[in-house]
């Protein structure tokens, strides 16, 4: 599970580099000194995160194979967060109403100059696709955290197992060695301890 994550990690930061090379608008400008002049914004200069978060995501990749428990929660939030992020970047090139106030200011030229704009799909679709990658991964850490500590305490030492008989813990679901560690120490494990007394 935690392999199948990095995988997706790795492919969603592929994503993100691939998407901040593709062209996201194209703007047209007249200064009426020479002819109109067209510019292509990539996804590198119109969403300036795009790089910066599929660093993250393959730091996040690598991380995994380090951490365990409640760190592998805490970055299968972080991934998500980032997840969260980059489909905001990508949704926001069909959301926002007008892109050339915006194309304008990155191509240093004034409003009046603007003759058109267009929009460029196909990199909001790549860095779309790579927020869901990242959002799966994000789900398979979390599942591979928990999945991890219950293997933990599955393989837990024999004293740990038998306080956590003799304490009664989660006697909903107590294993099997466990319920006979407890009858070894003398402990009734199918004793309901809230109706006992009545």
């Amino acid at each position: 599970m935690i392999r199948v994550a990095q995988l997706l990690l790795v492919l969603a930061a592929i994503g993100l580099w691939v998407a901040s090379r593709l062209p996201w608008v194209t703007v047209r400008t007249f200064d009426e000194l020479g002819p109109a002049r067209t510019t292509t914004l990539s996804g590198g200069v119109w969403s300036t995160a795009l790089v910066p978060f599929g660093v993250l995501l393959l730091a996040a990749a690598v991380a995994a194979l380090a951490v365990r428990g409640w760190l592998l929660r805490l970055l299968a939030l972080l991934v998500a967060l980032i997840s969260a992020g980059t489909g905001y970047l990508a949704i926001t090139l069909w959301t926002i109403p007008d892109v050339a106030p915006r194309a304008a200011n990155l191509v240093d030229a004034r409003v009046l100059s603007l003759v058109g704009s267009s929009r460029q799909y196909w990199g909001a679709v790549v860095t779309l696709g790579a927020a869901v990658a990242a959002l799966a991964a994000a789900v398979l850490l979390m599942r591979g955290a928990v999945k991890g500590s219950t293997q933990a305490d599955k393989y837990a030492a024999p004293t740990r197992r038998r306080a956590v008989a003799v304490r009664g813990e989660s006697r909903g679901t107590m294993s099997e060695r466990m319920m006979w560690d407890a009858l070894d120490e003398g402990d009734d494990p199918t004793r309901d301890s809230a109706s006992e007394g009545r």
